[in-house]
């Protein structure tokens, strides 16, 4: 029955079906070949998102759009252009760090990309950067939005694998730091073989009036994810106080936000997290045929056999997650394979947290690997830029991309101290 199932889902795929129909599709088709009432499927469906740990994820993604819409991103890159923007690579540099705090206010990289890419990629090419560079830095950059906390992802991780939401996000801050250092340590040694000059050096005036006018931005993640670490808040609460922080600072204190913006971004907001939840929706279901058949533990049976100990399993795991982030959007990917690989994580005594951020981040590169990377097709949209003219440009990314990635998977501790560290 399941090969009839898989050979189904892979079909619907070739054929580009949406993945929340493939799915759908496929778990049909199961429930038809054993025989099983679609009353089931029904509530399968509704039960895969009727699940209290959800609830942040619309309002995170509602928050992100706000800030957009309200000037939030714009000043954030203002400030940060106004202390780090004169260096060699200033710019690339402003916009690595202008991702690494964006990612902690909107949680996802393709709005990271959006954001961020909608001033930085013209600034880089007005300063003389190559476009092909300037989409490249801001593509691979923009996959923070993924790993620093609040991050979609990661609560969709803890939701299929029951895992702490709150624990995922602390442990998501010290490899996203990580990465984008490691980035910026790149981006500076490409500038320099470049010649990318940075822009003139701001007075001292000048960066204390840029942080006196973002001081409300720059304090958005300190009183979402401070709230949630130090117990005043749950992160399902925190994403409602980010969305009224978002409009509060929009519309008192920015001005920004009209009613014509607001709508924009419940809008968006709807059809945003309306497309995950169907995808969630059905990936329940296909998950509860696979939990039926046992696929699970057969495939732990598998790498058992396969994979001697925990260093090969998270190696084979490494490589099946890149396999799949090059033709599957990481939420999807996330979806489907995080209840599958995770038991099996944990018949080798590995930390789901720590499993849980190297799923992440490996899902992260796969936002820029081609054919099917977000990032690079919102990058390249924003700079009109051809994708094959930006692969070159990638490549010593995705190489610290990887390095940054073995360094997460084999010593734990990068994802798990601060987690350690809370009660």
């Amino acid at each position: 029955m399941m090969i009839g199932v898989v050979c189904s889902l892979v079909v619907l795929l070739f054929l580009t079906v949406p993945i929340a129909f493939s799915l759908g599709g496929a778990s049909v088709i199961g429930f038809l070949l054993s025989d099983t009432n679609l009353l089931a499927l029904s509530q399968k469906l509704t039960l895969g998102i009727a699940k209290y740990s959800l609830l942040p994820l619309p309002f995170f993604i509602f928050s992100g759009y706000l800030m957009g819409q309200g000037g939030i991103s714009r000043r954030l890159i203002k400030v940060v252009q106004a202390y780090t923007g004169h260096r060699v690579g200033g710019v690339a540099i402003v916009t690595i760090v202008s991702c690494m705090i964006f990612a902690a206010l909107s949680g996802s990289s393709s709005a990271t990309t959006a954001a961020i890419g909608s001033i930085l990629i013209p600034a880089m090419m007005q300063h003389n950067y190559d476009k092909a560079f300037a989409g490249s830095v801001t593509a691979v950059s923009a996959e923070l939005g993924m790993i620093i906390p609040p991050s979609i992802s990661m609560i969709i991780y803890g939701v299929i694998t029951e895992t702490s939401i709150a624990k995922l996000f602390m442990a998501g801050f010290l490899p996203g730091i990580m990465i984008g250092i490691t980035l910026m340590i790149v981006s500076y040694v490409l500038c320099r073989k470049k010649g990318y000059q940075g822009a003139e050096k701001t007075s001292k005036e000048e960066r204390h009036a840029a942080l006196k006018e973002s001081w409300l931005a720059l304090l958005m993640p300190v009183v979402v994810l401070g709230g949630i670490y130090t117990g005043v808040f749950t992160a399902t609460e925190s994403a409602v106080v980010s969305v009224v922080y978002a409009i509060v600072v929009g519309v008192l204190a920015y001005r920004e936000i009209t009613w014509a913006k607001f709508k924009k971004a419940a809008i968006d907001t709807l059809n945003t997290a309306g497309m995950i939840m169907m995808v969630i929706a059905c990936a329940s279901a296909f998950s509860y045929l696979l939990t039926r058949e046992q696929v699970p533990q057969m495939l732990a049976l598998t790498f058992g056999n396969i994979a001697p100990n925990s260093f090969v399993f998270l190696l084979l795991t490494i490589v099946l997650l890149t396999i799949t982030g090059m033709f599957f959007d990481s939420t999807s990917a996330v979806t489907v394979l995080a209840g599958i690989l995770t038991p099996v994580a944990l018949t080798f005594g590995i930390d789901p947290v720590h499993f849980g951020v190297v799923m992440i981040v490996n899902m992260a590169i796969g936002c820029v690997t081609p054919p099917v990377g977000v990032n690079l097709f919102v990058a390249c949209k924003l700079g009109d830029i051809k994708m094959e003219k930006m692969f070159k440009e990638l490549i010593p990314y995705w190489g610290v991309l990887v390095f940054d990635l073995l360094l997460i998977a084999f010593i734990p501790q990068i994802s798990l101290f601060l987690p350690s560290l809370m009660r």
